[in-house]
């Protein structure tokens, strides 16, 4: 009873809880959170650990901890690797969004679960949600709140596909009268591009470079199809000759040829996705397109290797970063509007 009552003075939340980010979307306010999935903890030795920093600060700590302090990010691949930090994580988000209030919030909560996950893993996320203070917990399959949130036409009995390329997973799926028809997840993803990276350039140069940097030469040369006019970048990192620091110039062909194999995964994803997609609803999906989602649709000239690979016209959802947090605010209206099983959600 006492947590209805404080209910009131909480406003409804999506969470959409990523390997790389989790964005916290409010009623009425929009996407008010978008910090990376990374928790610093403290070791005080007897195997007890205590919380330093959450996203954005943890994140500065990534390969840059003394030996007593570690950053870790708690998820992998789409799900909870470690249960206690994703709570407090959790929590520390959730206290953020609602900071003003006088109470501790207790928030009804929708969060976007990859389409692959297990009820195990389900119930680790629903757990960890109640557990951050949540009183009422919905879950949602990524791709159908991607969806939601690229505007599709998801309630129509017409085929829409979806392809959500997070941090650690890509989810496919052909979308139907509120229903998913296909679904497919493969464990590819921005971190699996920054791995390739990483792999390439010290196997074609010698160095060792960390994650931060495989980051940004994905996020300024990536590409995903050939260019004429080829952007460079200088990279420092150390030789393993000499171990010494060094700076090097790459060019964004080297960088799509570094990540040949992931690129291929997510095409071959896709490509099994329009062959096990009913003939009627792959009609409607060659008309009107495929659309990018998640942070991976970012990778330039992605739509066009998609396009070019399965024939079919591929488009990048608007603001593609926020759809599936947006997209699960809208699914809470829509099960205010037309009851709650509106979507098979758990």
């Amino acid at each position: 009873m006492f947590r209805k009552i404080i209910g009131l003075f909480s406003n409804d939340i999506s969470i959409d809880l990523g390997t790389a980010n989790t964005l916290i979307y409010v009623r009425g306010q929009g996407v008010v959170l978008n910090e990376p999935s990374v928790v610093a903890i403290r070791d005080n030795g007897r195997g007890n650990r205590s919380i330093v920093a959450v996203g954005n600060e943890a994140k500065k700590m990534l390969g840059r901890t003394p030996g007593n302090i570690s950053a870790i990010r708690p998820l992998k691949d789409g799900v909870i690797a470690d249960f206690h930090v994703t709570e407090k994580m959790l929590q520390a988000f959730i206290r953020k969004v609602h900071e003003a209030k006088f109470f501790q919030p207790s928030p009804r909560v929708l969060v976007c679960v990859p389409c692959g996950s297990t009820q195990v893993e389900r119930r680790a996320i629903r757990e960890s949600a109640a557990g951050a203070g949540a009183r009422q917990v919905f879950l949602i399959e990524e791709p159908m709140a991607a969806a939601i949130g690229a505007g599709m036409p998801v309630s129509e009995a017409s085929g829409s596909m979806v392809v959500d390329i997070g941090g650690g997973t890509t989810e496919v799926a052909t979308l139907s009268l509120n229903g998913i028809v296909y679904s497919d997840s493969v464990k590819v993803g921005g971190d699996r591009f920054d791995d390739a990276i990483i792999k390439f350039v010290r196997r074609n140069y010698g160095m060792l470079i960390g994650e931060a940097s495989a980051e940004k030469i994905k996020h300024e040369i990536g590409t995903a199809y050939s260019e004429a006019e080829p952007k460079t970048i200088e990279v420092r990192g150390r030789n393993l000759a000499e171990g010494v620091p060094r700076s090097f110039i790459l060019n964004s062909n080297e960088i799509l040829e570094a990540l040949q194999d992931p690129l291929s995964s997510i095409v071959g994803a896709v490509r099994t996705a329009l062959e096990r997609t009913p003939p009627e609803l792959g009609a409607d999906v060659a008309e009107h397109g495929i659309v990018l989602t998640g942070g991976g649709a970012l990778l330039r000239n992605l739509s066009t290797r998609l396009s070019e690979e399965t024939g079919v016209p591929v488009i990048v959802a608007d603001d593609p970063l926020t759809c599936v947090a947006r997209g699960g605010g809208r699914a809470l209206e829509m099960m205010d509007e037309k009851g709650m099983d509106v979507f098979s959600h758990d």
